[in-house]
């Protein structure tokens, strides 16, 4: 049997998997692992959890090494060896020691490209001392800074990483700043999500700066650009990342419009011999179905395992990228899967969007977590176009079942036919989930119509009345300004007292809400309903009031 040359260039997630699914597939062909850095399988997940102390070896980090990898799969592992050209007509890779200086060429039958993406790093002043975090060298020089015993931090970008450094390093007891150039953390989430993120890191003492940037990074402060100067002893930048497209552009193979490497659906690239996968690679996007980059562990897995299948001669299905997520700050759970309400809305999608404020089990057992959930829909089709999540015990899971919901092609509707585990501590009878679909059907069967927290203003300034239909003691307690108060429980009797023309409709979470507009329709009123009741109002007003330039 001829034995086959399989060059993987690039290691962690995508290439690791992609080299030892190959193994299993097939024994005999010689397979080469080249890896730039000193560590070809590692954590790169939990870096910001070694540097917070809570994963406290570093030797945790670290998965497998050449050695066992040799040992167990038969692999030719090469740490601190780089990949300088490719010759697709010879089929080979030039490949350079990096302790010696060496050059040696590499044949191949098939090339695997798995080289992901390099941080991005502003340029300004004094930023030679900026740090980034993408390997386990990243690791080892923030941990140098930080055994010096800093007493502040500033983290440049509040995406999931840069949330998961403030997270930590609060932890470690420093004083964080965390700088971000938009209108709000978390920008894969709508504002009203992202708010009570950024107010539990005010709460928890981190100084938020929205709407700014670093101009300046001095020997241990740094200027923003409103003038104002803060402490940063240890500066660590979270803004994102390129695709790493030098050794394939320098080929001349083909990258796509967003600038990552183009392949095809079996995950070859522009030459039949040479696939690519992970982070410098475009995926289909779920929604749109245009290209797009996701920078995901689990795709960089999955798509590891599919090329290897590929290039043993399986025909193989690439499914397209949601961009599920998740993050964990200061105890909440914050997930998200598909489109937010802005992009849609920007497009000119036509949508509905619906929010929850369920419990993660049922309130009578102990322990039940609130949490914020949001569906986004298409309004003709009824499409789940996305979904966001935050709160404490069981977001996680929610956001997950409505992932799944997507990839089968689910309604928003047919979630509430779903059948999901119940038991009292787990979840309850009618699952959020359940409700989700329950809120959803109801609008498509034109039940219970609805506006958004940021339409009101709108509603109000065209002549429609706000109805709060929450108790008095609630009502006391706080209020949309304009609105008056006439509970649930007294509508009938009190009917008379409603001005006439269009009613908007709220109470605390929405619930009691739809009840009303479902009152007020049959006795022949016009009436609409607050989605999400005052507490997403709240939440919206409060995330846009915190920068003014921010837009719903």
């Amino acid at each position: 049997m001829t034995q086959k040359r399989y060059l993987i260039i690039g290691g962690v997630a995508g290439g690791m998997s992609a080299a030892t699914r190959l193994r299993r597939l097939d024994e005999n062909a010689h397979i080469t692992v080249l890896e730039r850095g000193g560590h070809v399988s590692f954590a790169n997940c939990g870096l910001p959890y070694y540097l917070g102390g809570v994963i406290e070896q570093r030797d945790s980090l670290l998965l497998q090494t050449p050695a066992s990898l040799g040992s167990r799969f038969n692999l030719d592992v090469r740490v601190r060896t780089e990949a300088v050209s490719i010759d697709r007509d010879a089929k080979t890779v030039r490949v350079r020691d990096l302790a010696t200086g060496e050059e040696t060429d590499e044949a191949y039958d098939a090339l695997v490209l798995s080289p992901g993406a390099t941080p991005v790093r502003p340029p300004l002043p004094g930023g030679e001392r900026m740090l980034t975090l993408r390997d386990i060298d990243d690791v080892d020089a923030a941990m140098a800074e930080l055994t010096v015993a800093p007493n502040s931090a500033l983290v440049i970008g509040a995406g999931f990483i840069g949330l998961e450094m403030v997270e930590n390093l609060v932890h470690r007891g420093l004083a964080v700043t965390l700088v971000e150039l938009g209108d709000q953390v978390l920008p894969p989430l709508d504002p009203e999500m992202a708010g009570p993120v950024a107010d539990r890191l005010r709460a928890a003492g981190v100084d938020v700066r929205l709407g700014t940037q670093v101009t300046e990074l001095g020997p241990d402060t740094a200027v923003l650009s409103d003038g104002s100067v803060v402490p940063a002893e240890f500066v660590l930048a979270s803004i994102g990342v390129r695709p790493d497209t030098s050794l394939a552009t320098a080929a001349g193979l083909a990258l796509g419009e967003r600038g990552g490497i183009r392949v095809d659906d079996q995950l070859r690239t522009s030459d039949p011999d040479i696939y690519a996968i992970g982070d410098a690679v475009e995926k289909t996007d779920a929604i749109s179905g245009e290209q797009r980059l996701v920078a995901l562990a689990g795709l960089a897995n999955r798509h590891g395992r599919l090329v290897a299948d590929a290039i043993t001669g399986k025909t193989i299905r690439v499914r397209d990228a949601l961009g599920t997520a998740v993050v964990g700050v200061m105890g909440l759970t914050i997930a998200a899967t598909g489109w937010n309400e802005k992009l849609l809305r920007r497009t000119g999608r036509d949508i509905r969007v619906f929010h929850t404020h369920p419990a993660s089990h049922t309130g009578y057992y102990p322990g039940a977590e609130s949490m914020a959930l949001k569906l986004v829909v298409d309004a003709s089709t009824d499409e789940i176009l996305g979904a966001q999540g935050i709160g404490g015990d069981g977001v996680d899971k929610r956001i997950d079942v409505i992932a799944t919901a997507m990839a089968g092609g689910i309604t928003a509707s047919e979630l509430a036919d779903l059948e999901l585990a119940y038991a009292p501590q787990y979840s309850s009878a009618k699952d959020p989930v359940n409700m989700l679909g329950y809120v959803a059907l109801n609008a498509a069967e034109g039940l219970t119509p609805s506006i958004q927290w940021h339409e009101l203003e709108a509603e109000l300034d065209a002549g429609a009345t706000l109805v709060d239909v929450r108790t008095r003691g609630e009502y006391a307690d706080g209020a949309i300004p304009g609105s008056i108060n006439i509970p649930l429980d007294e509508i009938r009797s009190r009917q008379d007292e409603l001005p006439e023309g269009r009613l908007v409709v709220h109470c605390k979470v929405g619930q009691r809400g739809h009840t009303a507009v479902r009152l007020l329709a049959q006795l022949g009123r016009e009436a609409v309903n607050l989605d999400g009741g005052y507490l997403t109002w709240s939440a919206g007003t409060e995330a846009r009031s915190a920068v003014p330039a921010l837009v719903a």
